[in-house]
C-alpha cells in the first residue's frame, strides 16, 4: 500500500518577484501542496498579489504577520522577505509553531542564522532553507569537475 503524504497548507511572507515567478506558482501546483495565504505589510500589496497570481484558488490576503500567522489553515511557511527582515519574521514563525522554508540566506550573519535555526529547533519545528541553486546543471557541474579535480587544489 502507497503512503500518501499529508497536504501541506503553505502561507508566504514577502511577495517580491521570487513569488511571482518560482515560488507561488509552485505552491499552487505541487502535488501536496496547498497555498493558502499570503502576507505582505503594504497595505493592498497581498490582495493584489492574489488577484495576479492566484484568482479564484481560495488564498486569503493578510497585511499583519500576526493575523496572518494565526491563520487556523496555515501549517508551513515561505519566508521570500528581503534578508534582513528574516530574523524577525522567522522567530515569530517558529514562535507560532509552523514549519518553515526559508530564502537565502538565512540570516544576515552566521549568528542570526544560529538563532533561527535554535528557535525551530527549540520548539521542534522544521526548517528548511531554499536552496534551489543547489540543482542547477551549472552547479553539479561544477561539484563534478571538483570531484574529478579538474579545478581547486591538488
Amino acid at each position: 500500500m502507497q503512503k500518501v503524504a499529508p497536504m501541506v497548507n503553505w502561507g508566504i511572507v514577502g511577495l517580491g518577484d521570487v513569488c511571482a515567478v518560482k515560488a507561488g506558482p509552485a505552491f499552487l501546483k505541487a502535488d501536496g501542496s496547498n497555498l493558502v495565504a499570503v502576507m505582505r505589510r503594504t497595505p493592498g500589496a497581498a490582495e493584489r498579489w492574489v488577484q495576479q497570481h492566484a484568482p479564484g484558488k481560495g488564498v486569503k490576503a493578510y497585511s499583519d504577520l500576526d493575523d496572518f500567522l494565526a491563520d487556523p489553515t496555515l501549517s508551513a511557511v515561505y519566508i521570500a522577505t528581503p534578508p534582513g527582515a528574516h530574523l524577525e519574521v522567522a522567530l515569530k514563525v517558529a514562535g507560532a509553531g509552523k514549519a518553515a522554508y526559508i530564502e537565502k540566506p538565512v540570516g544576515r550573519s552566521g549568528a542570526e542564522a544560529a538563532r533561527i535555526a535554535e528557535a525551530f529547533a527549540a520548539r521542534g519545528v522544521p526548517l528548511f532553507t531554499a536552496y534551489i541553486s543547489r540543482a542547477y546543471e551549472r552547479t553539479m557541474a561544477v561539484r563534478q569537475l571538483l570531484r574529478e579535480g579538474a579545478v581547486g587544489e591538488r
